[in-house]
């Protein structure tokens, strides 16, 4: 799904019925050392992955799909980071996956809206009963006088 290097392959979800591929050459990865752990490497390996994508001018998606995408995420190339891990190839199939993760939450259409219901006549009136038998239950609660 996230192999480094090759075409990202979008699996298919909501909005996107087939999935689609992001072609190796609409991503740029660029590499940088890596703050956090590392060892001995830490100062010497480019571990740090920043993966650019812009969704304005790909052709992986519909014109529908990449108007969803732009309205849902801020303008511009879509930036994801990942220094999680020591490995460059491990924050490389990191970045890919939070990348593809971003785009399925935005291309997903808007859930339809809420049609409020009321309740029935027979539950209107169960609430009320039971109601009533509560509070004549707390009425029996009620100091004891000589009658």
């Amino acid at each position: 799904m996230a192999e480094p290097g090759g075409d990202l392959v979008v699996p298919a979800g909501p909005g996107l019925p087939s999935g689609t591929t992001i072609p190796a050459a609409e991503l740029t990865e660029r590499f940088s050392r890596s703050s956090g752990p590392g060892g001995q490497s830490v100062n010497t390996s480019d571990s740090r992955v920043e993966l650019l994508f812009d969704p304005a001018v790909s052709t992986a998606f519909t014109e529908p799909q990449r108007r969803r995408i732009l309205a849902a995420l801020p303008p511009g190339p879509i930036s994801i980071t990942a220094s999680e891990h020591r490995s460059q190839l491990r924050n490389r199939v990191a970045a890919r996956e939070r990348l593809v993760a971003l785009l399925r939450q935005a291309v997903a259409p808007p859930p339809p809206p809420r049609r409020p219901t009321k309740p029935s006549k027979s539950s209107q009136r169960r609430r009320v009963e039971t109601k009533k038998q509560r509070g004549q239950t707390k009425s029996l609660r009620g100091r004891v006088t000589d009658e």
